[in-house]
């Protein structure tokens, strides 16, 4: 990956839902550029696979807790040191939506906790750091559906506003030591959480999940949906020297299209 001009080289970066899709994608490109990733991921084959890849740091963890996230900060400066650079991208998926009346608060709580608590919990502990040493990137990876809300998605539809909300507010508060907080929104990206959302959709249609992304795909005015390299290159642009004027800001990654 080329440098996005500015460097990365030596920062420690933690970043969140690293096994796998954007996340895994993320730590690549920062490991890349010489970056000192710590990958963090409940599944521990994904993360050792990504350390054999490009030799991050990885701990296994869940972020659900405030506990769980206190654990991932402090492993991350043990092993690391202070931490530059913060990618919140763990998320809860889509597919656990149902209709309003039909959902349970177990499901809503599950996804707020991972895909809102925890960014919250992380960026205020890792924001420490970054404003005692005046440099830092907080980078939440939000998604279309935090502006553009759909059916069966109020849990991750309110969580995923509520991370642009969290961002501008974070924004605010670190902008005077040099430290910066903005936010990714990815439309589709053909990662596992959108397959199974895919799957979903598909038994509830009577189709299969290829009928279903040929028709995500067709919806997008270029013709195909985004990689995860893609939305990746934007979050490293984002948390590199050269994005230092940019803050409190949200980024579409969905080629056009605003779903």
């Amino acid at each position: 990956m080329n440098d996005p001009g500015g460097t990365v080289t030596g920062r420690v970066a933690l970043v969140t839902g690293a096994g796998r899709g954007i996340g895994r994608a993320t730590a690549l490109a920062l490991a890349d550029l010489g970056a000192r990733v710590m990958a963090v991921s409940r599944t521990e084959d994904e993360l050792a696979a990504l350390a054999g890849e490009a030799g991050v740091e990885y701990f296994v963890a869940s972020v659900a807790t405030p506990e769980d996230c206190a654990r991932v900060i402090a492993e991350t400066r043990g092993r690391l040191g202070p931490i530059d650079i913060l990618v919140n991208n763990a998320g809860v998926g889509s597919y656990l939506g149902v209709p309003i009346w039909e959902h349970e608060r177990a499901v809503w709580c599950e996804t707020l906790a991972v895909n809102l608590d925890a960014p919250f919990e992380l960026s205020r502990l890792a924001a420490r750091d970054m404003v005692e040493r005046r440099w830092g990137r907080i980078v939440m990876v939000s998604s279309t559906a935090g502006e553009a809300a759909g059916p069966a998605m109020s849990a991750y539809c309110a969580s995923k506003a509520g991370v642009l909300g969290l961002m501008r507010a974070i924004a605010c508060d670190v902008a005077p030591h040099n430290v910066t907080c903005n936010a990714v929104l990815p439309g589709f990206v053909k990662t596992a959480m959108s397959q199974r959302k895919a799957e979903k959709e598909a038994q509830e249609r009577g189709v299969t999940p290829e009928q279903v992304w040929n028709e995500w795909t067709a919806a997008y005015p270029a013709g195909r949906i985004v990689t995860a390299d893609e939305v990746a290159a934007a979050i490293v642009f984002l948390a590199s020297d050269a994005a230092s004027g940019i803050n409190g800001e949200s980024i579409t990654v969905a080629l056009g299209s605003r779903w």
